[in-house]
């Protein structure tokens, strides 16, 4: 991922050869050639993902300097992204937040036996009753049709044969390492709380939309303590589009591999216009489309 930004653009080469240097490994090489198990490692993924992100949106920044942006969010470790595009935190120390998080993350995994799964077609009520029984979490809201649960693995199996029971559209494992978002990730929280002392956090230059409250942080002391909670309470993607939604914000740009975020964000607002920069063909189609509505 990210080959084709870094072979066309040398300001995007750049970004991989400065994370490189922050991070002491050649980052673009796991990027570009893996091995996949090297890239899906937690402490390699998560500044992996975040480096894609940043050279998609620097392409992004350099072909449309004069567009403007009223918010940024983003989804689980991609909201340290949104929080280095707004001013929050350097390129440098993002990348060493996101290589220590992914680094306590995986240690927590190692030390709880987690899992997580996906669920679709249940209503809250419904959802509420299986984590309850099953005494397990939503780690994620991502969509009004699906939600994810997360918890000991031996009661993940039982959610997912009350998911079933209770007529879900569909009940998939995920396969992760361990049980995100939820109370097995305790020992990775406190870990984050205690690194994040040693980094320099602004006041955000842009409105950035919290995964915790689904509402825009307020000040540093606001993004330092609610991303501690992040690691461990549910991701509110839903109430965060909404809340967009409600300011008027009705056309999104998601910078970075994959296209998980544009669909969440068109199943929340079906009228949402969405664009997606993971290579220089999604840029250029991008501006074509911007183009067209300027004609």
């Amino acid at each position: 991922m990210g080959r084709d930004l870094a072979e066309r653009d040398p300001e995007c080469r750049a970004v991989f050869d400065a994370a490189s240097a922050v991070l002491g490994y050649d980052l673009a090489r796991v990027c570009f050639d893996g091995p996949q198990e090297e890239l899906t490692r937690s402490d390699h993924a998560q500044p992996a993902i975040f480096t894609v992100s940043v050279a998609a949106y620097t392409a992004l920044r350099r072909a449309a300097p004069g567009r403007t942006f009223e918010a940024a969010a983003g989804l689980s470790s991609g909201e340290w992204t949104a929080l280095h595009v707004a001013g929050a935190l350097s390129f440098e120390d993002t990348l060493r937040v996101l290589e220590a998080r992914g680094r306590f993350m995986q240690k927590a995994c190692t030390e709880t036996r987690g899992a997580m799964l996906s669920v679709i077609g249940l209503a809250p009520d419904q959802l509420e009753r299986i984590c309850r029984n099953a005494d397990v979490e939503v780690a994620n809201l991502n969509s009004p049709e699906q939600t994810v649960l997360s918890g000991p693995a031996e009661h993940i199996e039982k959610a997912e044969a009350l998911a079933g029971e209770a007529g879900a559209k569909r009940a998939l494992r995920l396969n992760v390492a361990g049980a995100f978002h939820s109370r097995l990730m305790e020992s990775a929280a406190r870990q984050l709380g205690e690194f994040l002392e040693t980094v320099a956090i602004s006041d955000p230059e842009m409105t950035v939309v919290s995964n915790v409250t689904g509402t825009p942080f307020e000040s540093a002391d606001d993004i330092r303590r609610l991303m501690v909670e992040q690691v461990r309470q549910s991701v509110r993607w839903v109430d965060g589009i909404r809340w967009m939604q409600a300011a008027g914000i009705n056309e999104y740009v998601e910078c970075g591999p994959g296209k998980v975020l544009a669909g969440l964000v068109k199943r929340i607002d079906k009228q949402a216009a969405i664009h997606n920069i993971q290579d220089h063909s999604g840029l250029e189609r991008t501006l074509a489309q911007w183009d067209t509505q300027e004609a």
